[in-house]
């Protein structure tokens, strides 16, 4: 199969409706299936929760011989697949059952959008084909809008690189007692086996759809992130490495000198790493604006959208990846990042430059204006970088990373304004990106160090992928005093629990990535009362 020369681009819409409708097939369609070994072996997940419903996934892919991203055992035709949904984990109380077709087409994923459920309801749902049953997942719907909640507890994560370390910290988070997990970017990295610090990714640069199934299989071949997600329901965004290092929108980014060049079609590349991830991901099928074929002529697949949960909060799911303007100045002249001095470079404080790209930017801040005043509690963003100004050297003059919100500040400004505008309740941002730990305030205006708090930031460490170390997070710290915490040696994960009162950030890390029995330890916690946004270390 090549990508995006597709026989029959009609055919996969209709792929795509077969494997999100309910086929009314009899148990002896999905049982007459005979695999030699299980085809449960990526686990199964759920996610984008609302009030009376939930996506369940799976992909059917054995341990046998793979070709072209896709297990070839399973032969050509659609595997009628058979799902269940239950009030319990031994499934005597049945809520909902069903059938879907696993197409070839979808790398045999199999997306369950089940309705009519319960609000604020804990569910347990597994997959069967032949003689094999999946492992069991647990999910759960939200609260309603009007509910009045006591709380909510998440996890927020990002940065998975393979090769830098084991997947452990997904482990420990299974003992955290969420109810939800917050993905905010990098579920996998598209580079080779260069300079792979604990372990050998299999296969070469990931340009092409069979290349991204092949990569995404061995990251979901991992037992514990696959327990975590089977664990609760997960809301995912991504950042640049799920299709190519410092992407922005329709232009390619830089992975280095040995990379192989993709710019002139990038768009394909694209594609085929959208429709990657959407196979691998429990997301609805209408992230399809124009279905698969749409994706090759450069259709978005949309990510953005708002989850209220009760009245106690309102999560924002926001994409800094898709709509993106280039980087502004990037040193030599090319694509990609790099540090620039703002001073040096004319673009910087284009106001028509824009992170989240003018669509996106209009539908957040039409959901901000349908607010009333203290309707919810906390309004939580979660997107796939630092939102706050952080600058990066000592000496005259600024010094700034372009690939970030640092790099689109006018846009920035435009978002810190519109907090202030709607009157948004108790502003909460949540990062990933730069796998460090930084704790701090959201600042109107970071030129004026006097200027008010308009919400707090939590911006994450990553799971495994390295840093630089903590020699320069000192300086760094004094020279951005808006944030009170940071630290840039660290692995692991933040948990957010939400109150009516109160939210309480614990910062948990574990002790060495590259060891599988690596232990877990709580780094720092900070609480942050409501209608006050100012980080107090708990």
């Amino acid at each position: 199969m090549k990508y995006p020369e597709m026989k029959d681009r009609r055919r996969l819409l209709q792929l795509l409706l077969a494997s999100t409708a309910t086929w009314c097939l009899p148990r002896s369609a999905w049982s007459r299936e005979r695999f030699a070994s299980s085809p449960f072996t990526l686990g199964v997940a759920s996610g984008a929760p609302t009030q009376d419903s939930v996506v369940l996934w799976t992909r059917l892919h054995t341990a046998q011989s793979v070709m072209f991203g896709v297990d070839d055992s399973l032969g050509q035709a659609g595997v009628p697949v058979r799902w269940e949904l239950a009030h319990d984990r031994q499934f005597s109380r049945l809520v909902q059952s069903g059938q879907r077709l696993a197409s070839l087409e979808l790398a045999h994923s199999v997306h369950v959008e089940v309705s009519g459920l319960e609000p604020d309801r804990w569910y347990f749902y597994r997959f069967m084909v032949g003689d094999f049953v999946s492992p069991v997942g647990r999910t759960r719907t939200v609260p309603r809008p009007d509910a009045v909640v006591a709380r909510l507890r998440l996890a927020y994560a990002s940065c998975q690189k393979w090769e830098d370390g084991f997947f452990t910290a997904w482990r420990h988070m299974r003992e955290e007692n969420l109810d939800l997990v917050l993905f905010l970017g990098d579920y996998i990295y598209e580079y080779p086996a260069l300079n792979s610090k604990v372990r050998v990714p299999t296969g070469g640069w990931v340009l092409t759809l069979d290349d991204y199934r092949q990569r995404y299989a061995l990251y979901k071949g991992e037992a514990d992130l696959q327990a975590m997600h089977a664990a609760c329901p997960w809301l995912l965004t991504w950042d640049d490495h799920e299709v190519q290092n410092d992407y922005a929108g329709v232009q390619a980014g830089f992975s280095g000198a040995a990379a192989p060049s993709m710019s002139e079609n990038f768009l394909a590349r694209r594609a085929a790493a959208y429709q990657a991830w959407y196979e691998h991901m429990p997301v609805r099928a209408a992230a399809l604006t124009q279905g698969l074929a749409g994706l090759a002529a450069g259709a978005e697949l949309r990510i953005y959208s708002r989850l209220p949960y009760g009245q106690l909060a309102s999560l924002y799911l926001l994409d800094g990846r898709q709509y993106k303007d280039p980087q502004a100045c990037t040193q030599g002249g090319g694509v990609g990042s790099s540090k620039v001095k703002p001073s040096a470079c004319p673009q910087w404080n284009d106001p028509n430059r824009s992170l989240l790209g003018r669509q996106q930017e209009r539908w957040l801040y039409d959901e901000f204006a349908k607010l009333q005043s203290g309707q919810v509690r906390w309004n939580v963003l979660g997107q796939s970088t630092l939102l706050g100004q952080r600058t990066l050297d000592s000496g005259p003059g600024q010094t700034f990373w372009n690939d970030g919100w640092d790099g689109y500040a006018s846009a920035r400004t435009r978002l810190t304004h519109a907090l202030r505008q709607y009157a948004v309740t108790n502003p909460v941002v949540l990062g990933g990106d730069v796998h460090e730990n930084w704790v701090g305030h959201v600042k109107a205006d970071y030129a004026d160090p006097a200027s008010v708090s308009v919400g707090v930031e939590f911006c994450g460490t990553s799971i495994t992928s390295r840093s630089g170390g903590n020699a320069k997070t000192a300086e760094r710290l004094a020279q951005n005093p808006h944030f009170v915490f940071a630290d840039a040696q660290r692995k692991g994960y933040g948990v957010v629990e939400f109150t009516p009162t109160k939210l309480t950030t614990t910062l948990r890390v574990v002790d060495d990535v590259t060891r599988q029995d690596t232990k877990i330890e709580t780094l720092a916690r900070f609480v942050v009362q409501a209608g006050r946004p100012h980080v107090e270390l708990a």
